[in-house]
Formats: C-alpha cells, sequence, structure tokens
C-alpha cells in the first residue's frame, strides 16, 4: 500500500516537474538594444516578473539591427517557442519578424514600440503623445509662450519617436513655440552631443531643448555646458536613473518618466495571462510620470 503511494506521489511530482519545465522555457524577448539604460531597465522588469512566475527567461538583443531582429526571431521560431514579447527596432520592419512568428503559431506582444505590420495580441507601452505633449506644457510654464526650441528626436521609423514628437508638436503649436531645428539624433548620448553642437552654432538663441530620451537630453546637455549656457532648459524622456539624477541634481530641468520596468513586468503578465488561455486587453496602457526638481 505504502508502495503504492509512493509510486503515485511520484508520478505527481513528475507531472509537476514536467510542466514546470515546460513553463521553463515558454518565455522569450527579442529586444531593441541592450546599449541604452531604458531598455536594460525594461528588461529587468521582465526578468523579475519572469523569475516571480516560474519561467526561465530567453532574451535576444537585435542590436538596433532590423536583420537581426528577424534573424533572432527565426532562431526563437525553429526552437519552438511558446510566445515572443518583442521590443521593436523600427515599427515598419519589425513586421516581417512578426508575421514568421505568425506563420509559427506563436503569439506575440510588443513592449514599448508598435508593431506596424502583422498580428499583436496585445501593446504594452506608454502613450508617447501624451508624454511629449506634457514635456512642451513643460517647457513652457519654464520658459513661456513663443520660445524659441531645439527638438532631437529619436531613431526614425520607431512609433516612440513618431508618437513623442506628435505630441510634442501639439505642446508647441498650442504654446506657439519658434522651432528652431528637429533633428534625428538616434536615441544615443554621443550622437545628440555632437548634434547639439552643431546646431547651436546655427542657433545660439536657443531657449529650451525638448530630446525624446534621456540618453540625448544629456548629450545635448553636455553641448550646452561646454558653450556655457547654462540658462537653457533641457527636458528629457524615460526618467532612466542617469536622467532622474541629471534632474535632481539641477541639471536636467525634467524628464518624462516612462517607467521602463514596469512595461516589462506587465509584459510578462500578459504573456503568463495568454498561455493561460486568458482573455487580455489589445493595449496595456502604463502610467507616465512628469519628473522635476
Amino acid at each position: 500500500m505504502k508502495m503504492k503511494k509512493l509510486t503515485a506521489l511520484a508520478l505527481i511530482l513528475g507531472t509537476t516537474l514536467s510542466a514546470s519545465a515546460l513553463a521553463k522555457e515558454s518565455l522569450a524577448l527579442v529586444i531593441s538594444t541592450l546599449n541604452n539604460p531604458f531598455f536594460v531597465s525594461l528588461k529587468a522588469g521582465v526578468q523579475k516578473e519572469a523569475d516571480r512566475l516560474g519561467y526561465n527567461l530567453v532574451v535576444l538583443d537585435s542590436q538596433n539591427n532590423p536583420a537581426k531582429e528577424l534573424a533572432n526571431v527565426q532562431d526563437l521560431a525553429v526552437r519552438g517557442t511558446k510566445i515572443l514579447m518583442i521590443n521593436p527596432t523600427d515599427s515598419d520592419a519589425v513586421g516581417n519578424a512578426i508575421k514568421i512568428a505568425n506563420q509559427a503559431s506563436i503569439p506575440v506582444i510588443t513592449l514599448d514600440r508598435v508593431a506596424s505590420q502583422g498580428k499583436v495580441i496585445s501593446h504594452v507601452a506608454s502613450d508617447n503623445r501624451q508624454g511629449g505633449k506634457m514635456a512642451g506644457d513643460f517647457i513652457a510654464k519654464k520658459v513661456g509662450e513663443g520660445a524659441k526650441i531645439i527638438e532631437l528626436q529619436g531613431i526614425a521609423g520607431t512609433s516612440a519617436a513618431r508618437e513623442r514628437g506628435e505630441g510634442f508638436r501639439q505642446a508647441a503649436a498650442a504654446h506657439h513655440f519658434v522651432m528652431l531645428a528637429s533633428q534625428p539624433a538616434d536615441f544615443d548620448r554621443t550622437k545628440g552631443l555632437n548634434v547639439m553642437q552643431n546646431l547651436l552654432t546655427a542657433h545660439p538663441d536657443v531657449q529650451a531643448v525638448f530630446a525624446q530620451n534621456d540618453e540625448m537630453a544629456l548629450g545635448a546637455l553636455r553641448a550646452l555646458q561646454t558653450a556655457g549656457k547654462s540658462d537653457v532648459v533641457v527636458v528629457g524622456f524615460d526618467g532612466t536613473p542617469d536622467g532622474v539624477k541629471a534632474v535632481k541634481g539641477g541639471k536636467l530641468a525634467a524628464t518624462v518618466a516612462q517607467l521602463p520596468e514596469q512595461i516589462g513586468m506587465i509584459g510578462v503578465e500578459t504573456a503568463d495571462k495568454v498561455l493561460k488561455g486568458q482573455e487580455v486587453p489589445a493595449v496595456n496602457p502604463v502610467d507616465l510620470q512628469l519628473v522635476t526638481q
């Protein structure tokens, strides 16, 4: 009798372990780049929630390259991944990768950036348009109506760059800003520095800078400091640790905090529900917060 009970227990434990092992192979994250603090935080949120729920997480870095992104998704499709969370390098280009996942019947969840093509079961992100408008409204309060502005744009083709720009332009029109220049610096700190240095030569009368992420804002800040311009208001976006530190130190005027770790955690919670056959919303909004000194 004891032997039968032990055998039954072993079978139950075996089933549990098998289910656990299966779960531990079922989450995959393809991320645009890990050479950016925002996406490092997003990945940390994904990892934290995956660990909490007992999933083994596979992370593939696309290094801001749509071709590598496509290869990453192809690799996961061959592996038989159960579900895919993807943070697109480019909203249009990612469509081909998502279609591969669709053909392999792998549910897709997009994080932070939308996909223009392919079937996506749920999108987790902040309202980038609202964030861009928040930045513009803050600049108007600090500098006033008709302020002379430079905008540093993110990577062309990403929904984040497009939507943040749209929101900021709404505020710019409402507050009658004079847009001296609007130029890409690809969400990169060094490019933000170089682009800002060049723009300062042509527009020394700039009163405020809106950078579509904190990395570019910090680069712009360095260029302004080098030029001896301490009275220019600089506003970033993302709320990265470096960005928030610069705000608290009185260097950046503000940053629109997007809570990337929370985006990652909600992404995993959504994936978990999908794997359990539960309904999930098409859009999962994540709160924004304007961080000032």
